[in-house]
């Protein structure tokens, strides 16, 4: 659920920790179609029976395809500042790929703001750690700290 807060209220939103996100099942189709939009093709995400034969047991999804999914979750945990009007991807401070998610399963993701910093008049900077969480599985398929800034009128 996104939440819209007041400028003179930042401060008591950091290590504001938000509800998980829905569940997104990674499904094969998705898989491929990413594979198809980065020319990825290599057989662990779209040979069925040869990821078969690896330890996974199954085709696995692309590392960058599990961190792109941030966008969609972002949807339903971010923080909005009053007057909100734009917002940019700024990058990302630190990425680590933990855990592969096979094909068919199901992801969420966690999310933290570390810090929100106003860098110039109405432009926020916001520093986020999201986990992407793999239904079942102890280890998360990645964390991430995820900088976005917001512009406010």
């Amino acid at each position: 659920m996104t939440i819209t807060i007041k400028k003179d209220e930042l401060a008591k939103y950091i290590d504001h920790q938000a509800e998980p996100t829905s569940w997104h099942q990674v499904t094969q189709a998705q898989i491929d179609q990413f594979a198809d939009c980065t020319l990825d093709h290599q057989f662990i995400h779209v040979d069925e029976e040869a990821a078969g034969k690896t330890p996974f047991g199954s085709t696995i999804a692309h590392g960058f395809l599990s961190l792109s999914m941030l966008s969609h979750f972002a949807e339903s945990y971010s923080l909005i500042i009053e007057g909100f009007y734009m917002g940019l991807n700024a990058g990302f401070d630190k990425v680590r790929f933990l855990q592969p998610v096979k094909v068919n399963s199901r992801i969420r993701a966690h999310a933290k703001t570390l810090s929100i910093v106003e860098t110039k008049p109405n432009q926020y900077r916001i520093n986020t750690e999201v986990t992407i969480e793999i239904e079942n599985c102890e280890k998360p398929a990645l964390v991430a700290q995820w900088i976005s800034v917001q512009m406010v009128k």
